[in-house]
């Protein structure tokens, strides 16, 4: 069975880069596998060990600056690969600026090229920007069904059996190839790669694409103006407590001026 894992490398929200204007800093901030595609990935690979076949990393960049920021891509693939992943592929390209309907272009496009996939597996939304519109956009344009935050996959004679996470209730059914799902968290249990894993990472094959290698190009149809970050602003209430009784006093009534308790 041939099996895509999708993967992106997003940027670390704890490690976010801000400028003086508000605006993320994307040449600043540290990048790495999306911490939800590592259980994608894992799921993949938990699918190959009881079916046999071959699992692909699939990735597209999306914050632009494709030739500055390689190296993170490339260490980040690499990651995927020292997890048991057989092979990588990523479509580089500057005009690929997270815009989540060229993301899912580019992706089908690499998917096309390399001949399809029996299932593809994406987790339920990247860590940076949460979407979740990828996998779905993906199943659309290759006219595949998509099955969503899947929380079991279970292979059942030449088909799958998927279990879903609907929050109150969930949903067992069974579905064949070729197919699209996005796991949810509890799908698997991401493996730390061992040294040797992590060595034989730099001998399996990791290959970037251009659009126009690909023959296709952004839609045009959404872009991204501005990414800035949330500033929250703070009231600095200071409450002297050189007398307890009082000062409790003050922070009860404070807390529920705020609307944080009822006095």
């Amino acid at each position: 069975m041939r099996i895509a894992a999708l993967v992106k490398v997003a940027m670390d929200p704890n490690l976010m880069k801000v400028e003086p204007s508000g605006e993320v800093s994307l040449r600043q901030t540290a990048m790495a596998i999306a911490e939800y595609d590592r259980n994608a990935v894992q799921a993949a690979l938990d699918l190959r060990d009881k079916l046999g076949g071959q699992v692909a990393a699939l990735s597209a960049s999306t914050w632009g600056m494709s030739s500055e920021r390689r190296k993170d891509y490339e260490a980040a693939l690499r990651e995927a690969l020292a997890m048991g992943v057989d092979e990588a592929h990523m479509v580089l390209d500057d005009s690929l600026t997270g815009v989540p309907l060229d993301t899912a272009r580019a992706l089908a496009a690499l998917a096309r090229s390399l001949g399809g996939f029996d299932v593809y597996i994406a987790s339920e939304g990247s860590s940076d920007m949460v979407s979740g519109q990828v996998a779905p956009m993906l199943a659309a344009i290759l006219g595949l069904p998509a099955f969503t935050y899947v929380k079991r996959i279970e292979p059942e004679g030449g088909s799958l059996r998927l279990t879903r996470d609907l929050e109150d209730a969930l949903e067992t059914l069974r579905a064949s190839p070729p197919l699209v799902m996005s796991v949810t968290g509890e799908s698997s249990k991401p493996r730390l790669p061992t040294l040797m894993q992590i060595r034989r990472a730099f001998s399996k094959p990791l290959k970037f694409y251009s659009l126009a290698d690909l023959g296709v190009s952004p839609s045009g149809r959404a872009r991204r103006t501005a990414l800035r970050a949330l500033v929250q602003k703070r009231k600095n209430v200071y409450i002297d407590g050189s007398k307890p009784d009082e000062a409790a006093s003050k922070l009860i009534a404070a807390l529920a001026e705020e609307g944080v308790i009822r006095a």
